[in-house]
């Protein structure tokens, strides 16, 4: 279901409109977004984006331009989640509190991969299938693991040439 208040600019693409969850959110022009993405609201998706299928991301997700997000990535935004308070009451809004993430312009996260809240992603930076972010990823950097460890860096400056090429 696609909410009415989602804004998209020019030239979105939602494949299989049906069978998405998008409410509140901004998508940039240009924008891929894949079967079965949940997009909730407040988050905001930059121009020229793929969002593969099965990922969800959550509100206070804000991903910059030219960002590509694998199949099954998840974004969080609580780092204590509780469906009831302590007496046992449901919680509402007020009962928590929401944690930003940050994915920065031409940054790329593998499949399955994990993203806790309050984190920011560099940059150009590759983040590895399955891996489990739980803290800020330098620029151009490459991660991977559990927890997310810096293993390597886009080093060829072809490479980093051609990011910040594909996204101009």
């Amino acid at each position: 279901m696609i909410s009415l208040d989602v804004a998209r600019e020019e030239g979105v693409v939602i494949h299989h409109p049906d069978l998405v969850n998008l409410y509140g959110c901004t998508i940039g022009a240009g924008s891929r977004i894949g079967t079965f993405v949940e997009i909730q609201k407040n988050a905001q998706i930059g121009r020229n984006c793929k969002i593969s299928s099965h990922s969800f991301i959550c509100e206070g997700v804000t991903i910059e331009d030219g960002v590509f997000i694998g199949h099954g990535v998840m974004f969080t935004n609580d780092m204590y989640p509780r469906a009831v308070n302590a007496d046992g009451s449901l919680q509402c809004d007020n009962d928590w509190s929401l944690l930003t993430t940050r994915v920065k312009c031409r940054a790329a996260i593998g499949s399955n991969a994990t993203i806790l809240p309050g984190v920011t992603i560099g940059e150009g930076a590759q983040i590895g299938a399955g891996a489990v972010v739980v803290r800020d990823v330098p620029d151009f950097a490459i991660v991977a693991g559990v927890p997310a460890r810096v293993i390597g860096r886009v080093r060829d400056d072809r490479s980093k040439a051609a990011i910040m090429e594909a996204a101009s």
